[in-house]
């Protein structure tokens, strides 16, 4: 139990600082929640979006990796060379300066908001890199590739509604760009420290 824990709680963190970084998801459902409209079901969307690419790519990988030899040291180097690409443009994102995300204008109507929230997710190369690439190599990497893939699939639950819902406490603060910065910041070291963990 204390090694599915381990493998759950690193699926968790690896999948929180994949999916905090600013992005147009995001920034929809953070809009969403500062207009409190149709928070409950774009979140819902966005997380279980989330869950049916993450588990996809931990059975579809973890099969995969076992089945062809040298495929798994290769998955790790592109998992790390990713993590050190995806580091660097949350560093240079901090260096340059942040983003305040506001809301302006009316609430779309649920059909329109849930369409806008699928596309942002499904159509997002980004999100495939992340979910049946990234998550799926690296989970074989634990004992528990489910137990890492559900601490995963945990994350973009939490943050997902804690982003809609949690929208109105975080406006004074992220309408800062500074706030954006420091966020930046710790995702790039996040990711950085990951990379190397993968290949050393």
């Amino acid at each position: 139990m204390p090694v599915v824990f381990s493998d759950a709680l690193s699926g968790y963190l690896l999948g929180l600082s994949l999916i905090v970084a600013i992005g147009a998801q995001n920034a929809f459902v953070l809009r969403q929640g500062l207009l409190g409209q149709h928070v409950f079901a774009v979140a819902a969307t966005c997380a279980i979006s989330d869950a049916i690419l993450i588990l996809a790519g931990v059975s579809g990988m973890g099969v995969l990796i076992r089945a062809v030899p040298g495929l798994d040291l290769g998955m790790r180097l592109f998992g790390a060379a990713f993590l050190v690409w995806y580091g660097a443009r949350s560093l240079l994102s901090a260096w340059r300066g942040g983003q305040a995300l506001q809301a302006e204008g009316s609430a779309p109507s649920l059909n329109t908001a849930l369409v806008t929230c699928l596309a942002l997710t499904w159509l997002n190369p980004h999100v495939y890199l992340d979910t049946l690439v990234l998550l799926g190599s690296i989970s074989s990497q634990y004992a528990h590739p489910f137990g890492f893939g559900f601490g995963a699939v945990i994350a973009s639950l939490t943050f997902f509604f804690a982003l809609g819902y949690g929208a109105q406490i975080l406006t004074p603060v992220f309408a800062r760009p500074a706030a954006w910065r420091v966020l930046e910041l710790v995702i790039g070291l996040v990711m950085w420290s990951i990379a190397f963990s993968l290949v050393r």
